[in-house]
């Protein structure tokens, strides 16, 4: 099955951008200056002007009229909202290259938070979730320079640096009583948007880590992969977004449809006629109507969340795991005539039932927090009815233990202890896909 397509503009749903720089791409459009129709806030101008006489003639020291300029823009976007901000010619190229999935960095999705920086999510197999950074955190300090003061372009710059380097991390993190050291050495990162396992005969698992620009098609690779290692077809299906901090709009649509048979996806609403966007889904079931659960948590954004909630919406998916990050609005990307660029908020985006995830998220129909376990260690086995002496036989004859199900136990056990979420869900699996055959 090749992955369905669709005309869709390319926009950007990813997170502020961080030092991963790993979110897509956007719309190019021409739009009539809105100012040309109002009319110039000529007092407010003056006073600009005013401010900028005021720095030129009596700040400690000469600035160029370039940088103030330049720096003024910086301010008037992320004074807007999180995630609008103002791309020099180096912030641009490297944006666009990171659909691509490689890029130099630590790893990280981030944003600002009270003045520190956030760690939305640690990109899977990169330097900063091996060295155990987690979402959620927030930085306070990079090497010995404080974060609080600094914007999150400067504090970026900071992160980046050449591989092999070193850079000490201060960290925040809640339930820890004491700053958290961490040092971390940067590198190429290299992302593998999508990952495939099977969990156990017939139930496959699939992790999508970011929404690139060709992770539908990977995707589908994967599943028709483990569709082949079962016989021809899966029971079901676990699709991992935990920690999964977004990407670019056209791969969370295809996904999405790679399940939905017909119906709406996604829609944004916005200001203009070319941010209202309505995106539906082509027949064809990649899965063939067997059970799928979505994990989700915390650190789940975005093009996450507009997967989940398509998927919930239409009753095709159950989602598991912790309420989602609540990033439910839309970038896009505007090319400047000097070859910067503005990232700039012109639209949310809705579930098909017509719900809002800005600033509330996707809530689970199971809610389950990731927590450890560990095994009980027995001191006796318990007595059954075949140790007794004298017991009677049950008639079927005699039959070998199957040993097959003790490893399967052994299985189970070690991935409940591993990864408790990804454990329920292969339970809950189980259960649909029992209930399944049972009313076909």
């Amino acid at each position: 099955m090749s992955v369905k397509r669709q005309n869709i503009v390319l926009v950007l749903i990813g997170l502020t951008i961080g030092v991963s720089l790993s979110i897509g791409q956007g719309v190019f459009a021409e739009r009539e200056a809105p100012a040309a129709v109002r009319g110039l806030p000529v007092d407010e101008l003056r006073t600009f002007t005013d401010v900028f006489g005021r720095i030129k003639n009596d700040y400690v020291e000469d600035v160029e009229d370039s940088e103030l300029l330049e720096n003024a823009i910086r301010g008037m976007l992320s004074g807007l909202d999180p995630h609008s901000s103002y791309l020099d010619r180096e912030q641009f190229k490297e944006l666009q290259v990171g659909t691509t999935g490689e890029f130099g960095g630590l790893g990280i999705e981030v944003g600002m938070e009270d003045g520190f920086v956030k760690v939305i999510a640690p990109i899977d197999d990169t330097p900063a979730q091996r060295a155990g950074v987690k979402a959620g955190d927030l930085i306070i300090r990079l090497d010995d320079t404080p974060v609080k003061g600094l914007t999150l372009n400067e504090a970026v710059k900071i992160m980046r640096g050449k591989p092999g380097s070193i850079l000490k991390l201060t960290i925040v993190r809640e339930g820890v009583e004491k700053p958290l050291k961490i040092e971390i050495k940067r590198d190429i990162i290299k992302v593998k948007s999508v990952k495939k396992r099977m969990l156990e005969d017939g139930f496959g698992y699939v992790r999508i880590s970011q929404f690139q620009s060709k992770t539908a098609d990977n995707m589908v690779s994967a599943i028709e992969e483990l569709k082949k290692q079962a016989g021809g077809s899966l029971k079901g299906m676990v699709l991992d977004l935990r920690n999964n901090p977004g990407g670019v709009l056209n791969g969370a649509v295809a996904v999405s449809d790679a399940f939905l048979r017909k119906g709406l996806i996604v829609y944004t609403e916005g200001r203009v006629s070319d941010s209202r966007l309505r995106f539906n889904a082509t027949p064809d079931d990649i899965l063939d109507s067997s059970p799928l659960i979505v994990l989700v948590n915390q650190g789940s954004a975005s093009a996450s969340e507009i997967v989940s909630g398509a998927l919930q919406d239409h009753n095709r998916a159950i989602i598991v795991g912790t309420q989602t990050f609540g990033k439910g609005s839309v970038q896009t990307i505007l090319p400047l005539s000097n070859g910067t660029a503005v990232k700039l908020t012109t639209a949310r985006y809705f579930t098909p039932s017509g719900r809002s995830i800005q600033a509330e998220g996707i809530k689970p129909d199971i809610l389950l927090e990731q927590v450890h376990v560990s095994a009980v260690e027995r001191t006796f086995d318990p007595i059954k009815e075949a140790d007794l002496t004298g017991h009677l036989a049950n008639g079927n004859g005699k039959k070998k233990a199957n040993t097959g199900d003790s490893k399967e136990k052994k299985k189970a056990e070690s991935l409940a202890q591993t990864d408790y979420q990804l454990y329920e869900a292969l339970n809950l699996l189980r259960g649909l896909a029992i209930q399944r055959e049972h009313m076909q």
